[in-house]
Order: structure tokens, then C-alpha cells, then sequence
């Protein structure tokens, strides 16, 4: 499939997401009694609700980590956040940096877009904003921001050397980045990996964790660390849509692991 295609994807689905109640999307079974059709999206997500600066009406469940957590955000930073959504983990990081610093928040779908703006102006913050941008290629300055901090996005952005290129690019000298996201250890069937709603799921984009962490690598950075690591388990009737029981079985026999990872590095 075509990127652009992969693109048209994850804005479709990701805005269907944003125009759902947070009851609708909190809902979403998936492996439920009343079981939906379609990939449950907070699968992955970690509970937001004890971080302070936590906005419940910008909690998507959409998640695999908590950045911010470990990005080491201090106040006055400028940080920004790719893929922000309803602006989950830039409340949070505003929180972080206080009246002092600043929280850029963007994505590529304007129903989310939408979503945030409309979380943010119940607020009355002056140092937030949220702009329309492809993460491939940044509408941002060079040497803007001291952290970028992303949540189970660069999964979504077909050219992840671009992605981490242009992350390079706006980071200030002695910036750095903390980014959750989905990678693999061993080999998905080629079933998933061509399935789009896995794709939208943060599944099927995934690469394998050596290779993601070498991209990084290639991009300049220095000291990568993991700091946080931990298996994703995808219910077997998820599976099923996509491959065969024997092919289910043959899956699992393979061991092949899906993993949330929360990754650091320092340009």
C-alpha cells in the first residue's frame, strides 16, 4: 500500500475516534460480550488518571506508554508532541513546564484538532497551541524545542527515518526526545501487516525493535535508552479477522512479540 494511502487511513479511522464520545471509545470492546468489529484502540493504553495537569475530556485511550514520565521535562522547556490527538500528554507536559515553558501539540487529522482546541480553550493556558502538520515533514523551525515527547504515533507514519530526521531537526543542541511506541520481535504474517485497521492500530506499522532503535541510530542520536518495556497481548478474536485458526495457532507457536516500548535519546 501506497503511504499516502496509509495516511488517508489513519486520518479516516483516527477521526471517526476524535468525533466518538469518551464513553464510546472507553467502551470499545473488542473482546467483550457485546464485542464491536473493529480493532479496540485502547488495547494498549496506560491510566492517565493520577498524573497531574490529567484532562479526562483529552484522554482518547489511545496511548501505549507515559512519555512524559520519563522525558525529564522541566519548567520553561519547549516541548512538543507529535500526534497529540485531544492533547492527552501535552496537558500533562504543560503541567511540567509551567507558566514558564511551552506545549506545541501536533497532528495531521483535524477532528482531533478540533477536539483539542476545544479542551484547551476551557482552560484559559496561554503557552499551548495546537497546529495541523505531517510528522514526515515538520512546519516547525530547526533548533525550536528542548523535548519531543510522542504516545503510539511514529507507529502510524510510513517514513519513520523521516519521522526521526525531522525530530532531530526542531530538537535545540543538548535536546532530547521520549517517545512510547509499538516494535516487534519476530515476524508478524504478512496478513497483518497488510491489514489497514491493524495498521491504524499501531500494529502492523511496527517494526522490529532492532531496526527502530538503529533508525534512531542512523539519525545522529545519542544515548538511547529503554526505559520501559512491555508485552502487548491482542485477543484472539482481533486475530482471527485477519488469519486463519491453524494460521492463529501457528502464530502463537512462533512467539512472536508485540511490545510497548518508552524510548529516550539525547541529540
Amino acid at each position: 500500500m501506497k503511504a499516502e494511502d496509509l495516511k488517508s487511513i489513519v486520518q479516516e479511522k483516527y477521526g471517526e475516534i476524535a468525533t466518538q464520545s469518551n464513553i464510546q471509545n472507553q467502551s470499545s470492546c473488542c473482546g467483550g460480550s457485546d464485542c464491536c468489529d473493529e480493532m479496540d484502540y485502547s488495547t494498549f493504553s496506560d491510566d492517565y488518571t493520577k498524573l497531574e495537569g490529567y484532562n479526562a475530556e483529552a484522554d482518547l485511550g489511545l496511548g501505549c506508554g507515559l512519555p512524559t514520565q520519563y522525558a525529564g521535562i522541566e519548567k520553561g522547556n519547549f516541548v512538543l508532541d507529535l500526534g497529540c490527538g485531544a492533547g492527552n500528554d501535552c496537558f500533562v507536559a504543560r503541567r511540567l513546564v509551567g507558566e514558564e515553558g511551552k506545549v506545541t501539540g501536533i497532528d495531521f487529522t483535524d477532528a482531533m484538532l478540533d477536539k483539542a482546541r476545544v479542551n484547551l480553550g476551557k482552560t484559559g493556558f496561554k503557552n499551548m497551541e495546537f497546529i495541523k502538520g505531517d510528522i514526515e515533514k515538520l512546519p516547525l523551525a530547526e533548533n525550536t524545542y528542548d523535548v519531543v515527547i510522542s504516545n503510539c504515533v511514529l507507529n502510524l507514519v510510513p517514513d519513520k527515518e523521516k519521522a526521526f530526521s525531522e525530530i532531530y531537526r526542531v530538537l535545540r543542541p543538548g535536546g532530547h526526545f521520549c517517545i512510547s511506541d509499538i516494535v516487534l520481535t519476530g515476524k508478524l504474517p504478512e496478513q497483518l501487516k497488510e491489514a489497514a485497521e491493524m495498521y491504524a492500530g499501531c500494529v502492523s506499522g511496527a517494526l522490529q525493535k532492532d531496526h527502530y532503535l538503529d533508525i534512531i541510530k542512523k539519525q545522529g542520536f545519542q544515548t538511547i535508552e529503554i526505559n520501559q518495556e512491555k508485552k502487548i497481548e491482542i485477543p484472539d478474536n482481533i486475530l482471527l479477522k485477519y488469519i486463519t485458526p491453524d494460521e492463529l495457532e501457528a502464530f502463537n507457536k512462533e512467539n512472536v512479540g508485540i511490545y510497548s516500548i518508552t524510548v529516550n535519546a539525547n541529540k
